[in-house]
């Protein structure tokens, strides 16, 4: 019967002063003795991650792919839910350049190793929470445009009152979440997911309040002048 050793390796860099006398040879040319098989078993953590990522972000396209389809049905239309939509792209002007920033801040070194906060798989979980969210602020203002035009008020008077009457609901329901979501950084595996929805809902709550109004005027001043 065939005996099957499986060794547990960490792919990490380490000085040689650190690894065995087997792993650097000893100085010594050194090979598989005879009558043993030697194969590399499982995917690799880099292999793993490469497929999560792509997972989730066809994940991350069907959620858009759905809010979409959701807000075609009820606006009746196919250009209004695109404008609605820009807000999901404004999250990751928040979520990137946030994750810099937090390791330009915080990294520490424990021993020799560095301790970044990683873009990992929960945080991608967060981006695809707040496609969502962000959806959510740009539908409060265009609903109040609606309602104020439809009470008789001009359509760029009604896009600049948007922003200074929806502004404390908005930013309210944003900061509750933030705050929700801060204790979940101390947790080591679900801290990604928690900076991904601060960094994203502070960004986008902020671009929402200028971009949606500026393209819905884009997009609909004309037919209303």
């Amino acid at each position: 019967a065939a005996h099957a050793i499986l060794p547990t390796v960490s792919p990490s860099p380490r000085p040689l002063s650190e690894r065995t006398y087997l792993s650097n040879g000893g100085g010594v040319t050194w090979s598989i003795p005879t009558g043993f098989e030697g194969n590399w078993a499982g995917e690799g953590e880099w292999n793993i991650t490469i497929d999560v990522m792509r997972d989730l972000g066809l994940a991350f396209a069907a959620a858009c792919l759905g809010i979409y389809v959701l807000l075609v049905y009820e606006t009746k239309s196919y250009l209004m839910p695109l404008i609605l939509m820009i807000s999901i792209p404004l999250t990751i002007i928040g979520i990137m350049p946030g994750f810099w920033l937090l390791n330009a801040l915080t990294a520490e070194t424990v021993g020799s190793w560095q301790t970044p906060v990683f873009f990992t798989a929960t945080a991608m979980i967060g981006m695809i929470a707040l496609s969502g969210i962000a959806v959510r602020n740009a539908i409060l203002l265009i609903d109040f445009v609606h309602k104020a035009t439809g009470a008789g008020q001009s359509l760029k008077e009604a896009l600049l009152a948007s922003g200074a009457v929806r502004l404390r609901p908005i930013f309210l329901t944003a900061g509750t979440a933030m705050l929700a979501a801060w204790p979940i950084t101390l947790d080591p595996i679900f801290s990604g997911l928690a900076w991904a929805l601060i960094f994203g809902l502070f960004v986008s709550t902020v671009f929402t309040l200028v971009v949606i109004p500026v393209v819905y005027y884009m997009a609909y001043g004309r037919r209303t002048t």
